[in-house]
């Protein structure tokens, strides 16, 4: 559980409880268009999402039971806890654990981030995205 444990710490190793936490994976070092793009979206929204939410970066390879625990195979997941806990979003897209593609929209990723805050802190484990990602290729 190392992925969780460090997923809601702070730089100086405090437990952020009151802020939703979410992960951005990268996979073996990759660096693809999908995952420059997701962050330039993650480095633009950071300074306006930081009263509630702390964006970290893992690189997977260095932690092996976040990969089987959550199943990362993909270049570059976002992922959201809160207090510890993982929290899925439904996208419409089948997969409620995780993002595994690219948000053009800085505003659309702000909206997803803001409503998976609110969910968590009314303690739901699954919250609704804002916008359905259901339609194949029109994200």
């Amino acid at each position: 559980m190392i992925g969780t444990k460090l997923a809601c710490r702070d730089r100086k190793g405090t437990s952020r409880k009151g802020k939703s936490c979410f992960i951005k994976s990268v996979m073996h070092g990759e660096c693809n268009g999908c995952s420059l793009q997701m962050d330039e979206v993650l480095s633009s929204v950071a300074e306006k999402i930081k009263n509630f939410a702390v964006i970290y970066v893992v690189d997977i390879t260095e932690v092996p039971e976040f990969n089987t625990m959550y199943e990362l195979y993909d270049p570059s997941t976002v992922m959201f806890f809160f207090r510890n806990k993982h929290i899925m979003i439904d996208l419409g897209t089948g997969n409620n654990n995780k993002i595994n593609w690219a948000l053009k929209d800085k505003q659309e990723f702000i909206d997803i981030v803001e409503t998976v805050y609110r969910g968590a802190r009314k303690g739901r484990g699954l919250v609704i995205a804002p916008k359905d990602y259901s339609t194949k290729y029109r994200y």
